[in-house]
């Protein structure tokens, strides 16, 4: 996870709570008690500083952001390209292993099949066993660090946290609530509130693990939504070292591999300095505003044809993000109770949790 966020806390803050004893390394109460007293800059620092690298458990995820909920056959349904729409339709059930940078394997489980991300050493495999495929990728070397992800899989608490605390700034409320109690364990309730109204985000919660620091548990409620939005939280949880066979993946007999090519970066490492970072720089979006009220630019794409069905029909994430997509001046809109994305008619794309009319601002903005 990302340690950027600590610079919102004052400078004089960090050593100041550790010279109050924040390390001290005293145990919290057993489930049930209340957790010792802490600010909220002593739970950021609990979460920055935890090094839980090793567990095993079950995720429980739930998705009410106004998405229909995708059509389980026709065009584009079940494909790789659509898994990470399912994820933001309704619930699920992931079960996740880590031990180590090197190693992870996430499993969900839907109604009648099981997806698989693997990470084990260089080695990345993706398997559906709705089709019977899997697809393969050799890392580089300098992927150290990279937990199994992709196409459908699911994030954990402590990666969606990374992100969302990524956007404290001088626009958010910190304070931590009362304790919260996730698989059987005793956590702080990190509550994180957007001042501004130029964000669809009403609070984020996160529960914290009282014992280690760990995130348990992500909670994110939209303005003029009672119930979350979106959660993700441990159901069960294990902290320490899966069995290592865990991580062995084959395909299945009669699957369909495919082999992922990765970019050579050995290629892009051999530019010069001034091309190399011309060149990571085309591929990052524009950002128009900070925090919470952030807008992501992407540029328009070159025309390709659209995959189609036997019938000419559009397939893929494109028919089914069709569903959800509504006219409005100068393209089209997916509106969800969190995160609206603008596609405007000269091909640009632009999104972020904010309301309609800013990502129409950031268009025409010069």
């Amino acid at each position: 996870m990302t340690r950027k966020w600590l610079r919102w806390m004052p400078a004089v803050v960090v050593p100041a709570v550790i010279a109050a004893g924040v390390l001290s390394g005293s145990l919290p109460a057993s489930a049930g008690d209340p957790l010792p007293e802490k600010t909220p800059q002593q739970v950021l620092l609990m979460i920055a500083q935890h090094g839980e690298k090793a567990l095993s458990g079950t995720l429980e995820q739930s998705s009410e952001i106004g998405l229909p909920e995708l059509p389980k056959a026709g065009p584009g349904a079940g494909s790789p390209e659509t898994a990470w729409l399912e994820l933001l339709t309704g619930p699920h059930t992931a079960r996740v292993y880590l031990d180590g940078p090197s190693k992870a394997r996430v499993q969900i489980m839907d109604r009648m099949a099981e997806r698989n991300a693997v990470r084990n050493g260089d080695d990345l495999w993706f398997y559906n066993s709705k089709d019977n495929t899997a697809a393969h990728a050799q890392l580089p070397a300098d992927a150290a660090g990279r937990h199994a992800g992709g196409p459908g899989a699911a994030a954990t608490p402590e990666d969606l946290a990374g992100k969302l605390l990524a956007k404290l700034d001088a626009s958010t409320d910190v304070t931590v609530g009362p304790d919260v109690q996730i698989a059987g364990r005793a956590a702080y309730n990190l509550v994180l509130t957007p001042t501004t109204d130029a964000t669809l985000v009403d609070s984020v919660a996160i529960a914290v693990d009282g014992e280690s620091g760990l995130p348990l548990g992500v909670e994110v409620k939209a303005r003029g939504q009672a119930e979350p939005a979106f959660s993700v939280a441990y159901t069960s949880l294990t902290l320490e070292a899966p069995d290592a066979a865990i991580f062995n993946f084959t395909p299945p007999p009669g699957a369909t591999v495919e082999e992922i090519p990765l970019p050579d970066h050995k290629a892009a490492d051999a530019l010069p300095p001034s091309d190399a970072a011309a060149a990571k720089a085309a591929k990052r979006p524009a950002v128009t505003g900070t925090g919470w009220a952030s807008v992501l630019e992407f540029p328009a794409k070159p025309l390709q044809a659209e995959p189609s069905d036997q019938e000419g029909t559009a397939s893929g994430p494109a028919a089914l993000l069709e569903q959800a997509a509504v006219a409005v001046p100068g393209g089209r809109l997916v509106s969800t109770s969190l995160v609206n994305v603008l596609i405007l008619d000269d091909g640009r794309i632009l999104a972020g949790s904010v309301p309609l009319e800013r990502l129409q601002a950031a268009a025409t903005a010069p």
